[in-house]
Order: structure tokens, then C-alpha cells, then sequence
């Protein structure tokens, strides 16, 4: 399989600036809240922590039971791109676009740089996690709209 077939992205119009939108990307705090997966529990480090490159982050997690993950941001363009990886290797990104009417925001889960991609594959998840992706958007949209 082709690397850049180890992709899934789900894109969504958001009326809103990027700045707007990247600030609540950009803070680990607010993950839970767009969080559309119910995976994602809070963020071990207490008050707002702005990401940039390279910094790490902390998240207490549940799938099944609860774990913590720890993230390093590998992907940073401000108010364009942020991504970030864990152990596993596998890649969550946030690219944002200003359209008419907003900002395109495209998330994209990654894994052709996990340490396992067969494993990701045969766990499911590539089929599994645009419904949850575009429940985050859902919930991004919500909370830069809304506020």
C-alpha cells in the first residue's frame, strides 16, 4: 500500500478566521471539547498550554479503559497547519484554508508514518475514525461559531 494511501481526511467550511479556529487547535485544553471520537478524556497539564512546534503534550485518554498519550507536535504553521504524533507514530493533522464564507478545515488522521501501520489497518481504524473526525468539526464549528 502506498504511503499516501495511509490517509483519511474529512474537511468542513467553517464560518469563522483561521486564527479563530487554529487558537482552539493550538490549545490542548479545548480537545476534549471538540473531541468527537469520546476518546479524548482532558488534558494532564492544568490551564492553557499554546502548542508550537515541537512542544509535547500530555492527554488523559478511554478506550475501554482509561490510559494517558503523550503527543509531540511534529507539524506547525501558524494559524495554517498543526499536527501532532504519538508513540504509535501515526499522525493527527489540522490544515486550515481561508475560503468565501470562512475557513476550509481539513483533519486527516496519518498513519503512513506509525511505527505499525498494519496493525492501525487490521484494528479498524482508517474506516472507523471519519465519523468521529467529522464530529470534531462538528464541535469546532460549534464552539468558534457559538463564543
Amino acid at each position: 500500500m502506498p504511503e499516501n494511501s495511509r490517509q483519511v481526511s474529512v474537511s468542513r467550511v467553517i464560518a469563522a478566521p483561521p486564527e479563530k479556529i487554529f487558537d482552539v487547535l493550538a490549545d490542548p485544553a479545548m480537545h476534549s471539547v471538540i473531541d468527537g471520537s469520546g476518546s479524548v478524556k482532558a488534558a494532564r497539564e492544568k490551564g492553557s498550554q499554546r502548542l508550537a512546534m515541537g512542544s509535547t503534550f500530555s492527554m488523559d485518554m478511554k478506550l475501554g479503559v482509561p490510559y494517558v498519550i503523550k503527543n509531540t507536535v511534529v507539524e506547525f504553521e501558524e494559524n495554517r497547519r498543526i499536527a501532532w504524533r504519538h508513540v504509535g507514530g501515526h499522525r493527527w493533522r489540522y490544515e486550515l484554508e481561508p475560503v468565501e464564507g470562512g475557513t476550509e478545515v481539513t483533519e486527516t488522521f496519518d498513519w503512513s508514518t506509525a511505527r505499525v501501520p498494519k496493525g492501525i489497518e487490521l484494528m479498524g481504524y482508517p474506516k472507523k475514525h471519519p465519523v468521529a473526525m467529522a464530529k470534531t468539526l462538528e464541535r469546532l464549528d460549534e464552539v468558534v461559531t457559538q463564543s
